[in-house]
């Protein structure tokens, strides 16, 4: 047994313990001593040892090194114990340790700097738990720079306590200490320099970002076996403070507070393990030798990133071969695995881009929101430079992912009803509000569907109203084509390449600039359904042309189909975002691949980025209706009364559409030519759709050309045969039409 003893100022050990006690022990800390040593090395591994080995990175970071050091010296001081040496230690040294352990474990997890310290601790990096807590509290009480002052200092304490240095060797560590203040003091100045005057603020500046999601690297063990190596944090960047943001921001533009902000995600790695054994037994079971050796926990997926093993075979000669395992005998056993975890449906990403590795994309059991404004505060929105910038999401992962429109130029978006269409739209627009003012972007908005985009009624960025009529949305298009062609001819005047160099232009001369011009057609199948040639015919010119003008398209359809995404339209939007679909041949349609029938609905999507071929797999952000609202509300308070004038320029400069169809004379001629009128006869012979058919068959009717519709689908009877009659019915058609 040990007792300790206080006098003289000496902190005395007295252990009772008979010598070969003693050396028992000292034994056996030395061997524990030298088993953590080499296991934190990883020159040994074992269920035990990585078990241990965890523990202790967790709680003590990199002093866990520092810990099994001294685990080795209290088995040698037992050791020399035994051979006569008594063990006299001062209490002021005791405590002086202390406190330069638990003083640097603060300072390694202050200064590593790290995007996300609790998730460095959790990953047995920086000072471990230890660090991060007394690290935390310190910088939220003091900040940073005073928070590594006082840990300096208490480093300094410990030092000249436990070596009861003198005043000249306390005059020279001040000296050491000094300069290595004025380092850090260079280092934080120059990091939080950008942030706050800069806007928005470089990447490499960003402070720690809320702990939504984490990349985490395990081994193949079982639920109750430890991972291999300890879990290393997902580097995803963070937004900065909300006083940093409020300074960075446009005093013009609505504040972020108006959207709901991001939520912490907390994760089972329980749940985790399980699903890790789950796999890798099951592809062991088919003859399939892998490992799960990365997670990726997103909001909607979590991907486990497989690395496949190798396979012994024996050649002709009966030598043994190693063979890696094919990727594509992963990808057949979806099924199995869907089966197995019980989750379906699953995804498998053959190979992950960029990296060695398989990804299995399973559903989480519980799904959560990806608010706008999280996205909006991350480091991959604030690095476009753009006006034109949109977030789109988060991947796997729970990275943050944002575009920039300008550079797409043009967004396509497919997927079956329900399937987020709409809620993509609304963050859309409500982005690119958030960040423009009326003066530098415009918007002209159709919504056959009359119930998605009216909310946006009032904005004082929209071009005169939401159009819902369809048979209107012929003349919209021709305006923006218009438009096009006008701004061109700008740019010619003054030698002007794009609207940038134009802007510039202008600016300096006459202080006036051209705004952007975004057109978000929420259903394209209608459209294409009233006037299939006009409509394509006028989207793919503007597609192909109004990139340097400063105007945009934005597209959805829920009906991916060949007959509405024409080759034509695809062929000019290259960037693409596909939801859930119901079939194979849509997923094809629009993505030119398989895997959106695979989608999970509800905003989970796969984008198709412009200068990439790789689909990425994101859960789009979400913004409510009282968000909407509320970014609406801000923009009419502060709208001029020009601002306020909603009157569409499409009415001026471009006359109204006659009540007289411009075919009817055709079509006229051909029922009487042809002694049958019905409206599936006009569609073959006329090349138009069904709604303009049927509208030159009532204005037949109304002129006594063609009879009223029969019972049992008979054609309708032609009244009239001689030109004459046909001629005079005309006039007073006319007339009363």
């Amino acid at each position: 047994m040990a007792s300790f003893l206080k006098g003289d100022g000496q902190l005395k050990i007295n252990l009772s313990l008979q010598p070969l006690q003693r050396e028992i022990v000292g034994l056996l800390l030395m061997a524990l001593g030298t088993i953590t040593l080499l296991a934190l090395l990883g020159v040994t591994s074992g269920v035990l040892s990585d078990w241990w080995t965890l523990l202790l990175r967790r709680i003590f970071g990199w002093g866990a090194a520092v810990v099994a050091l001294s685990l080795i010296g209290g088995g040698l001081l037992l050791l020399f114990r035994n051979l006569g040496t008594r063990l006299r230690l001062r209490w002021e040294m005791a405590i002086g340790l202390e406190v330069m352990f638990v003083a640097g474990l603060a300072l390694a997890h202050l200064l590593s700097f790290s995007d996300d310290p609790l998730n460095l601790a959790r990953a047995g990096g920086g000072g471990g738990y230890i660090g991060w807590a007394l690290s935390t509290l310190l910088r939220n009480a003091l900040g940073g720079l005073l928070s590594a002052l006082v840990l300096l200092l208490g480093l300094a304490m410990g030092a000249v306590v436990t070596f009861n240095l003198g005043k000249e060797d306390v005059q020279r560590a001040a000296a050491v200490l000094l300069k290595g203040v004025n380092a850090l003091y260079e280092r934080v100045t120059a990091v939080q320099q950008p942030v706050e005057q800069l806007s928005p603020p470089p990447p490499s500046t960003p402070p720690p970002e809320k702990r939504r999601s984490r990349q985490t690297k395990t081994s193949p063990a079982a639920p109750a076996t430890p991972p291999k190596a300890a879990p290393q944090a997902h580097k995803a960047k963070a937004p900065a403070s909300s006083s940093s943001r409020r300074r960075s921001r446009d005093r013009h533009l609505p504040p972020l507070d108006l959207l709901v902000p991001d939520s912490d995600q907390v994760y089972s790695d329980a749940n985790v393990r399980h699903r890790i054994q789950i796999i890798e037994e099951t592809l062991a079971s088919f003859g399939v030798p892998a490992r799960v050796v990365e997670v990726n926990q997103g909001p909607v997926v979590t991907q486990f990133g497989v690395e496949p093993g190798f396979v012994e075979r024996s050649g002709p000669n009966g030598q043994v071969r190693r063979r890696k395992v094919r990727v594509s005998k992963i990808s057949a056993l979806v099924n199995d695995l869907a089966l197995a975890l019980a989750a379906a449906p699953l995804r498998i990403e053959a190979p992950v881009p960029g990296r060695p590795i398989v990804g299995i994309e399973v559903p989480n059991e519980e799904v959560s929101l990806v608010p706008l404004r999280g996205v909006m505060e991350s480091t991959a929105f604030r690095r476009i430079k753009s006006n034109l910038k949109i977030a789109l999401g988060r991947g796997v992962s729970g990275q943050a992912v944002a575009a920039d429109l300008a550079a797409m130029p043009h967004l396509l978006i497919a997927g079956a009803t329900g399937s987020g269409k709409s809620v993509c739209i609304n963050s859309i627009t409500t982005c690119l509000v958030m960040n423009n003012t009326p003066e530098d972007l415009r918007l002209v908005m159709i919504d056959p569907k009359m119930v998605e985009l009216t909310r946006f009624n009032g904005l004082p960025h929209l071009y005169g109203q939401v159009e819902t009529d369809v048979e209107r949305v012929v003349g919209v298009l021709r305006w923006v084509m218009t438009e096009m062609d006008r701004r061109y001819r700008k740019f010619a005047d003054v030698g002007a390449r794009h609207l940038a160099d134009y802007n510039g232009r202008l600016y300096k001369q006459h202080g006036e600039r051209l705004p952007n011009i975004v057109v978000i057609i929420d259903e394209l199948a209608d459209l294409m359904l009233a006037a299939p040639d006009e409509v394509e015919r006028t989207i793919c010119r503007i597609a192909q042309m109004a990139r340097a003008t400063g105007i945009h398209l934005v597209i959805a359809t829920q009906r991916p189909s060949v007959d509405v995404v024409t080759g034509l339209i695809k062929a000019n939007f290259p960037a693409r975002i596909a939801f859930t679909v119901t079939s194979q041949v849509d997923s094809r349609v629009i993505l030119d691949s398989v895997g959106a029938e695979a989608l999970l609905g509800r905003g989970d999507m796969l984008y198709l980025a412009p200068d990439s071929s790789k689909l990425v797999r994101l859960q789009g952000c979400f913004v409510s209706d009282a968000e909407i609202d509320a970014v609406v509300g801000y923009w009419r308070e502060r709208a001029s009364d020009e601002q306020q004038d909603h009157s569409a320029p499409w009415e001026e400069e471009i006359p109204l559409e006659p009540d007289q169809d411009e075919l009817l004379e055709e079509a006229i001629a051909l029922v009487t030519r042809t002694g049958n009128a019905s409206a599936s006869l006009l569609q073959r012979r006329m090349r138009i759709g069904y709604p303009r058919a049927a509208r030159l068959i009532d204005q037949m009717e109304e002129m006594g050309i063609i009879g009223p519709q029969e019972s049992g689908g008979k054609p309708r009877q032609v009244l009239v045969q001689d030109e004459s009659e046909i001629d005079m019915n005309m006039e007073g058609g006319l007339d009363n039409l």
